[in-house]
């Protein structure tokens, strides 16, 4: 797993106005868990951002520095932007240690073309983008690879397909379906002819519907005479 060194401070001063000011003074609030335990923090916009988009969805260990001294070793774990402005809101970090196991969702990426969606114009699909594993944090891969290039109509990759690094553990269902290729179904459509042919009937009852009231109008005809 990549690591990556990133400037931090300790913050003192909470709430929604606190957080503001730091926004503008181009600092990014956080806060760093760890065993039940939360500490407040800040870090630079600027190398948060460059962080985040350098790992791209990826899993990456942070070295926190302190200008105190201080050094924490943690995991990104999740971050907040302003779906409007695109403004990097908030982040969370979970401190780790290198000699304690830790359970982590890490994502599944793919390559190649299936066979069955190249040759035989099947259908691709992605059941689960992610699974869950544990390890020691120095074993976290930043992403786990497959290729399904050989693919075939009606079949599939499980979770216990996966061959990982000796050490990694992997905590979700092994009998749930990570990517699969199914059979195209087209659309049936009447043709036109039978639309035809079912509405036919319709006309030839209203005709003898009127036979009937004719015959009926000239027997009272009769009667009248």
């Amino acid at each position: 797993m990549e690591r990556i060194s990133i400037q931090a401070e300790k913050r003192e001063v909470r709430g929604k106005g606190a957080a503001r000011s730091l926004r503008r003074a181009g600092k990014v609030p956080a806060t760093l868990y760890r065993a039940g335990r939360a500490q407040s923090i800040q870090l630079s916009r600027k190398e948060l951002s460059k962080l985040i988009n350098s790992v791209a969805g990826e899993q990456v260990m942070v070295d926190l520095q302190f200008a105190d001294g201080d050094k924490k070793l943690a995991l990104l774990k999740d971050f907040q932007v302003d779906p409007i402005r695109s403004e990097l809101l908030h982040t969370d970090f979970f401190e780790v240690s290198l000699t304690e196991t830790v359970k982590i969702t890490v994502h599944v990426a793919t390559h190649g073309e299936p066979v069955g969606v190249k040759r035989d114009a099947g259908l691709l699909q992605y059941p689960t983008r992610e699974i869950l594993i544990e390890c020691l944090p120095d074993k976290i891969p930043g992403k786990i690879d497959i290729d399904i290039s050989k693919l075939e109509i009606g079949q599939s990759i499980h979770v216990s397909d996966l061959k990982l690094e000796e050490g990694i553990k992997i905590l979700s269902d092994p009998h749930e379906v990570i990517v699969n290729v199914v059979a195209a179904v087209a659309e049936a459509v009447a043709p036109a002819a039978e639309v035809v042919e079912t509405a036919a009937p319709e006309p030839e009852v209203m005709k003898k519907g009127k036979k009937e009231e004719e015959g009926a109008a000239a027997d009272k005809e009769k009667k009248g005479k």
